[in-house]
């Protein structure tokens, strides 16, 4: 019996390790990049994840590399701007001050894959580098998961973002 738990007890653990997605740098932590699937003929793709700084020291996330998927991937916002939700490149990055969280998610900071090779495919993954300013780089994988359903064309993978184009 104690064998029987012991083994489910690691299996556990291993499966967790497996879900955990998980990635650090220096006092960066870099939790679940994730994307969406998309449809095909979809021009971008969204990207999110969580970093958390546990240093004394604000760092930024400078610049995000995937050339299996995208040439040029850019880092966004979203904001409202006179009653209006609009969105726009950061070129300077994100900020990760000292000590916190900050989430980049879908209607808000978040990276955007422009013109995808190929439609991302739920189930799949693939590889980007995360640049910060202080920390240097890290390659990380984003894993594919499944477009929002009843979503708006498009919108699934990148909060409705088909004014970027092709």
């Amino acid at each position: 019996m104690k064998r029987m738990l012991a083994t489910v007890f690691a299996l556990a653990l291993s499966a967790s390790a497996v879900f955990a997605h998980e990635f650090t740098l220096g006092t960066l932590e870099i939790h679940h990049p994730a994307s969406k699937a998309t449809l095909p003929g979809q021009p971008v793709g969204g990207g999110f994840l969580t970093i958390t700084n546990k240093g004394s020291e604000a760092d930024r996330l400078v610049s995000v590399t995937a050339p299996t998927v995208s040439d040029d991937v850019q880092i966004h916002e979203m904001a409202i701007e006179n009653d209006i939700m609009k969105m726009r490149q950061l070129p300077d990055g994100i900020e990760i001050p000292a000590g916190a969280t900050v989430e980049l998610k879908s209607g808000g900071e978040h990276l955007m894959f422009m013109s995808i090779k190929q439609p991302f495919k739920e189930g799949e993954s693939f590889k980007a580098t995360l640049t910060f300013e202080k920390a240097g780089t890290i390659d990380v994988d984003f894993k594919i998961e499944a477009a929002k359903p009843g979503s708006a064309k498009g919108e699934g993978a990148s909060g409705n973002h088909e004014g970027h184009g092709g």
